[in-house]
């Protein structure tokens, strides 16, 4: 679960509050600060798998695409701060972001060319409030890894099954495909990733 600290603040403030070297995660959500609560091994070792996938898929490309450990993806004109579980950072568009260099802040769509978050029992974050905010900043696709099958129903079927949903955005708006067992994960980023739902989902049982 989330708990909310009880303080309003906006974003410059959130930064400046922001602890340093601290063990505790915390987000901005519409003016309020989060306490992301320590996640599970099984979620770390999804995040961790996914990262060294993806991460090998950007050297044999040649991209110039990085995963970066913190950054802040802030929605423009929005006072919500982000940490994505994954993130690819295209450096290319590193020009153009004015508070980069500075706070390691992110704010257009063009810098992500991938986000990943893996569910946790705060799953209506992932789907609903960030999904949007995702969305609106024009970040081109989102995957949300749901491997324990916490989310709602209308997002992953029922009876409850692990499911990555990958939004690919098109004209402005997310289109999602839903990927589980067997099924080859398909990216519009990636599209040579040869990875399953099943390999994803066992990251962390191996």
């Amino acid at each position: 679960m989330t708990l909310a600290l009880p303080r309003l603040v906006n974003f410059e403030e959130f930064v400046e509050w922001l602890p340093e070297n601290s063990a505790v995660r915390y987000e901005l959500h519409n003016r309020n600060i989060i306490e992301i609560v320590q996640p599970v091994g099984e979620h770390e070792e999804v995040k961790g798998f996914l990262t060294i996938e993806i991460s090998f898929e950007i050297k044999r490309l040649g991209f110039p695409y990085s995963i970066p450990n913190q950054v802040i993806v802030r929605p423009p004109e929005k006072d919500s701060g982000y940490f994505p579980d994954v993130l690819v950072l295209n450096r290319a568009n590193l020009v153009n972001e004015t508070l980069w260099k500075k706070q390691s802040i992110l704010s257009l769509g063009a810098s992500i060319p991938l986000a990943i978050e893996v569910v946790s029992t705060n799953w209506r974050d992932d789907y609903y409030l960030k999904y949007a905010d995702y969305e609106e900043m024009g970040i081109p696709e989102y995957w949300i890894v749901d491997y324990a099958a916490l989310g709602g129903r209308s997002f992953i079927g029922n009876p409850k099954q692990p499911t990555i949903s990958v939004c690919n955005l098109v004209d402005g708006e997310y289109q999602i495909f839903k990927f589980r067992d067997n099924e080859r994960i398909v990216s519009q980023t990636f599209p040579d990733l040869n990875l399953t739902g099943n390999q994803i989902f066992g990251a962390g049982l191996v």
